[in-house]
């Protein structure tokens, strides 16, 4: 788990260092690190596979979840998970709802649909999860989903796409 801020050049973001250290003590088998988010940034393109679980201030967030996004293949592809143990949690794409784009069936929901892949993880039902990303990723992986975000497919064409998908994942259990 990596903390990222600012710290040593937003003094009031220490508060974050602080919180982090007092509550990771109570973890002592997850190991921790610190980053301010430039070097985050740059090492999230160099090695990415060094981040598992990023906490972070909000504005920073919002950065790093688009580098991120980036990353794995664009805005449309990237889901987010904002966890709260014990408490309301809150999953969604990373671009958020995208609300110009409403009613003109342009808007790719793969990002919303793999977020539901993300909650049905959290909420245990993991054969359920593994099937949305599984479906999400047979279709990457055959072509029949091309230009993620691009506006290749309608809206409604990609959930018909992942929903027959998923009925084959089904089928197939």
């Amino acid at each position: 788990m990596t903390l990222i801020d600012k710290a040593n050049a937003v003094r009031a973001q220490d508060i974050w260092t602080r919180t982090f250290a007092e509550v990771a003590s109570d973890y002592p088998d997850c190991e921790t690190a610190h980053a301010y988010i430039d070097a985050a940034c740059m090492w999230m393109i160099k090695n990415p596979e060094w981040f598992d679980v990023a906490v972070t201030p909000n504005l920073f967030g919002d950065i790093i979840t688009d580098l991120g996004a980036m990353l794995q293949g664009g805005m449309g592809i990237a889901a987010s998970g904002n966890i709260h143990p014990g408490r309301t949690s809150l999953f969604e794409p990373i671009h958020g709802s995208a609300p110009k784009y409403a009613g003109q069936n342009i808007a790719s929901p793969v990002a919303a649909i793999l977020a539901v892949g993300m909650m049905l993880d959290y909420l245990g039902e993991k054969q359920a999860a593994g099937a949305v990303e599984g479906a999400v990723a047979e279709l990457l992986a055959t072509k029949r989903l091309k230009g993620v975000g691009t506006g290749v497919h309608p809206t409604n064409e990609v959930g018909d796409l992942v929903a027959s998908e998923l009925r084959t994942v089904a089928a197939r259990v």
